[in-house]
């Protein structure tokens, strides 16, 4: 029951420990604007991420999913379509070779335009081609910013949650997200939970009127007056928790609860 992000394959995400480095490094302005996080501590942020959604493995940083009719690439296994394929979902490789291109890192040239594999089949056959070599080489080397790429495309969500919002909930709600941006800890939670259960401003996800996505949780925090990751691991239970006790009978939601549980129990954790 993983939910398709829209920076997201953040279709977001997830991050070897050579980048791992001190906390006392210097903040610096990364691309998320409401975050000060230092440059060691993005990296830890990219570590996680690199580690749910890739294994922590260079390989995994290519893949292409069984019944998918694009290639799922970088540590937020970012979309990228082939040639005269499009879906639901938002494309977000392009875009995130644009966001490196601004920043000065030369990509190969093939990298622009269209995914050159037309098939998963076609795609596997050239897994250890010099492409794919080619791009892991790139996107191991480029963790941090596609972190702070991550980073930015959540801080552009923030305003289509608040247009969801009650109007009584939005300075809560907003005061929420921006203290957890300010902690590796807190913006991993933001990154992984809306790459799990999704914005929470679509009307079709409800039950009994009420949603499960990253909105609800920052509601529920903002209600419970706290903004810290352990905070945000205990409200994601109480809203998931939530969702199952509304569900229709037939869906037999409650056979997944533990597992959502145990994902929000790392969100506690230190990074």
């Amino acid at each position: 029951m993983k939910q398709r992000l829209i920076f997201p394959k953040l279709g977001f995400l997830i991050l070897v420990s050579g980048f791992l480095g001190s906390c006392a490094s210097p903040p610096v302005a990364t691309a998320a604007a409401g975050s000060r996080l230092s440059a060691a501590q993005i990296d830890r942020v990219g570590q996680r991420i690199w580690q749910n959604e890739c294994g922590g493995t260079v390989a995994g940083l290519t893949s292409w999913n069984g019944g998918e009719d694009f290639a799922s690439l970088g540590i937020g296994h970012f979309i990228w379509y082939a040639q005269g394929r499009r879906g639901p979902f938002e494309e977000s490789f392009p875009p995130l070779m644009a966001f490196l291109d601004a920043r000065g890192i030369p990509a190969p040239g093939w990298t622009q335009g269209p995914c050159p594999w037309p098939s998963k089949a076609a795609f596997d056959a050239d897994k250890n081609g010099p492409r794919q070599q080619e791009l892991r080489v790139l996107l191991s080397r480029t963790v941090r910013q596609q972190t702070e790429f991550i980073m930015a495309r959540l801080e552009q969500a923030l305003p289509k949650m608040l247009a969801a919002a009650p109007v009584q909930s939005r300075s809560g709600v907003q005061a929420t997200f921006q203290s957890l941006m300010t902690t590796p800890e807190g913006a991993f939670c933001l990154i992984d939970y809306v790459n799990f259960k999704g914005e929470g401003t679509s009307p079709t996800e409800r039950y009994q009127g009420q949603g499960w996505g990253l909105l609800q949780v920052l509601q529920e925090m903002s209600a419970a007056g706290g903004a810290s990751n352990v905070q945000f691991a205990a409200a994601a239970k109480r809203v998931l928790s939530r969702r199952v006790a509304n569900a229709p009978p037939e869906r037999k939601e409650q056979r997944w609860l533990a597992g959502w549980h145990n994902r929000c129990d790392g969100y506690a954790r230190s990074l």
